[in-house]
């Protein structure tokens, strides 16, 4: 059996801030090939500890952070820093001295081709774009692909997934999936941990426990953990009650050699009180009800939205109907907030664009909002001053101790969640979500899930979360650009097992058998003409020598040795001969089947 090196050993780091203490005194070990999820409520440390670890930040009880000697280490934090004013690829290069300093000339090279390999990957093809043009999903991108070009031994990831469009999760997941690399991450994707990772590190009340396994298996050891520290609760119990019967039977014992009992029974009194409670909020307490709806919701009839020569929608026509669910999905920029926008009425001609159409929307309509950009609060406002309810903000997971905070020192889950729960106070009979996974713990997602499963209204969420929609909603809209909007009844998995097998129906189709096209064709209705002849005979040696020219691109984009210029011409023929082949095919088999 095989021994695998340890690539980080930990011991004794503890985190506080103020009062608040976040972690304190852990120790843990993680080896080669490990791939671990750490999970924790928003505001329990978990972007302090990676910080920790990457050296961003410092332990104050001191400790040990031993990674083993010589492998690199690369860091993807939440918030990438970027000069606004730098292209993509200067960015990535000038970010990545600690990886390009020491190389010669052609590993430099190397380096530079693997960058923009992975640029185009992400679907960014414009390497000159200035950083400051580009959306939080590009500027992500843009992060994780100076990450990966590293090719590091030790990957330590904060949220990667967070602001990426779902194609970017599925390539990124791809990537680490197969990378042999070890890595230390936060997720909130519950689908992306499962396929990436191999162990979950749960960090609770302070401490670090380790599940090896999947979510699933996380969830039942962690509740086996709870169920036994509470049946040993119940055990200090029955001791504390027998030391409370000496406490008052023997009054004359409180001093003098029975002070030693007394502390001790003062410190099992407080064990004792400790029972652990399942962060959890009560469904049927919650008392946050929708308004009554009547049929009309909203009506939308040839819609279109023109922003300068850009089409975000066209001719858009659906009504939306009462305790509808729909998830919305898409590439960034494809126009999904801009679609809200319009739905909501927060689009008016003042802003820019050019809107045609009719969206009538119903008399009993109230509308809950959550927007992708978050709260807005007045320096100094308080949770209480925010909510002014203590029996929500308790049920939502906003302890007492918690509710004369100032927003301002929230974490950005907690701050969401709080933004989440301004919203569901209002009642609303539509709810509409613009990636309200963002920033949220997988703890206040299950919550969230189950709070939305009983909602008694519509429902409109735009997520990349693909366990979230694939909960909740009943159909699709699927923004495929162009302002072009596709309806797809079911969820996201069975969407995606569609597109797959409408993506291979398409390739057998476009690439058919041509020994087998000749034997099943038709007779000839007529005979080709000289012309048609000298054509078919024409395509027979010109498609085989462009299949050829395209296998030998295909070999060379993956080798990793042409030279920037190279690459981005070989990208532009590639595309090139994929129109040709289709045309040159298509046409074969038309003089084929005379």
């Amino acid at each position: 059996m095989q021994v695998m090196a340890s690539y980080l050993q930990i011991e004794n780091i503890s985190k506080s801030y103020g009062p608040k203490v976040l972690f304190e005194h852990i120790d843990f070990n993680i080896n080669e090939g490990d791939k671990v999820a750490l999970i924790a409520p928003n505001g329990t440390g978990k972007t302090s500890l990676l910080r920790i670890l990457a050296g961003k930040d410092k332990s104050d009880s001191g400790g040990k952070i031993l990674f083993l000697k010589d492998i690199r280490i690369a860091f993807l934090e939440q918030e990438y820093a970027y000069d606004p004013e730098k292209s993509i690829f200067r960015q990535i290069m000038d970010d990545s001295g600690q990886w390009t300093d020491h190389l010669d000339q052609e590993h430099l090279w190397e380096y530079e081709r693997r960058v923009q390999r992975l640029l185009t990957q992400f679907s960014l093809t414009d390497w000159d774009k200035p950083m400051k043009d580009l959306s939080g999903g590009e500027v992500k991108r843009v992060a994780l692909a100076r990450m990966l070009a590293s090719e590091a031994d030790f990957y330590i990831m904060d949220e990667p997934t967070n602001h990426l469009d779902i194609d970017a999760i599925e390539f990124l997941e791809q990537r680490l999936k197969h990378e042999r690399s070890t890595l230390f991450m936060v997720t909130h994707d519950r689908y992306f941990l499962d396929r990436v990772c191999n162990t979950v590190m749960e960090m609770d009340r302070g401490q670090v426990y380790i599940y090896r396994g999947d979510y699933m298996n996380f969830l039942e050891k962690r509740q086996e953990r709870i169920d036994n520290y509470n049946a040993e609760t119940d055990k200090v119990r029955n001791v504390l009650r027998r030391e409370l019967e000496w406490m008052h039977a023997t009054p004359c014992a409180r001093t003098g050699k029975a002070k030693y009992r007394k502390q001790a029974f003062w410190e099992l009194k407080e064990r004792a009180e400790d029972t652990y409670v399942s962060k959890q909020v009560d469904m049927t307490e919650m008392q946050v009800k929708s308004t009554y709806l009547g049929n009309k919701v909203i009506n939308c009839k040839d819609v279109s939205f023109w922003w300068e020569d850009k089409c975000y929608l066209s001719h858009f026509t659906y009504n939306f109907q009462r305790y509808e669910r729909v998830g919305i999905v898409g590439r960034n920029a494809a126009g999904k907030t801009t679609f809200l926008n319009l739905l909501t009425g927060g689009w008016n001609p003042s802003m820019g664009g050019t809107l045609d159409g009719i969206i009538d929307r119903g008399e009993s309509l109230k509308i809950g909002y959550y927007h992708q950009a978050g709260m807005q609060f007045k320096p100094g406002q308080t949770v209480m001053d925010t909510i002014g309810d203590t029996h929500l903000l308790g049920r939502f997971l906003f302890p007492h101790d918690m509710w004369m905070n100032p927003v301002e020192r929230l974490s950005g889950g907690e701050r969401r969640r709080l933004y989440l729960l301004t919203i569901l106070k209002q009642q609303p009979n539509l709810l509409i979500l613009d990636e309200p996974t963002n920033d949220l713990d997988i703890v206040t997602l299950d919550i969230l899930e189950e709070y939305l499963l009983e909602f008694k209204g519509s429902l409109i969420i735009v997520s990349h979360d693909r366990h979230f929609l694939d909960r909740l909603v009943d159909h699709l809209f699927v923004f495929c650009g162009d302002g072009v909007v596709k309806d797809f009844i079911g969820n996201y998995t069975e969407y995606r097992t569609f597109i797959k097998d409408y993506e291979a129906q398409q390739k057998v189709a476009q690439k058919p058998d041509k020994p087998v096209v000749e034997r099943v064709k038709s007779p000839a209705k007529r005979k080709l003409t000289w012309k048609e002849q000298q054509e078919l005979k024409a395509l027979d040696e010109e498609i085989p020598r462009l299949e050829a020219e395209k296998a030998d691109l295909e070999a060379k984009l993956s080798s990793g040795t042409l030279s920037p210029v190279q690459l981005q011409e070989a990208s532009t023929r590639y595309g090139e001969l994929q129109s040709l082949l289709d045309e040159k095919e298509m046409r074969w088999l038309e003089l084929s089947e005379i």
